[in-house]
């Protein structure tokens, strides 16, 4: 069930994150090069090591730049993309 959520977390992750957060999860994408601040490194262990639930709550409630995705990503899919997010790991 989880390799499943973390698949389709994936693609998720392809279609509105990778811009920001890159291929890889480093924070390097094209469309935030020019942020500030820049995006998160998805892989570090500072990231890796919150809670699941913190990492939601991040996702819904946003920080500027990064926008909420309370009412664009449905809460299913955000805990998929949270299971895509672990397989990021260093």
């Amino acid at each position: 069930m989880i390799l499943n959520a973390a698949a389709n977390g994936k693609k998720t992750y392809k279609m509105l994150c990778v811009v920001c957060h890159g291929a890889k999860g480093k924070g390097d994408g094209v469309g935030g090069s020019g942020l500030t601040p820049k995006p998160t490194n998805l892989i570090t262990a500072e990231v890796q090591s919150q809670t699941d639930g913190a990492i939601f709550w991040k996702m819904e409630e946003g920080r500027p730049p990064m926008a909420s995705y309370k009412t664009v990503i449905p809460e299913k899919k955000r805990w998929e993309l949270i299971n895509y997010i672990r397989t990021l790991k260093q």
